[in-house]
């Protein structure tokens, strides 16, 4: 079996109606982009806040693995 290697970026993912939304968006971001994704891992989650306290936006941070093809 050949061996490989894989390089792991970090992503934040933003929706304004959920987390899963939020994931879901970073790595279909990345997909456009990044070829051979293998893992996307949630590693946060978070939200932000408006002046009065309210809700704005999920936040989902992912680590996102992908088979190195570099010299």
């Amino acid at each position: 079996m050949a061996e490989s290697v894989y390089k792991v970026i970090e992503l934040i993912g933003t929706s304004k109606d959920s987390w899963e939304k939020a994931a879901a968006a970073a790595v279909s971001r990345a997909g456009e982009t990044l070829r051979d994704l293998r893992v996307a891992e949630v590693v946060e989650l978070d939200l932000q806040l408006d002046a009065a306290g309210k809700v704005e936006a999920y936040r989902a941070k992912l680590k996102v693995s992908f088979k190195f093809e570099g010299s």
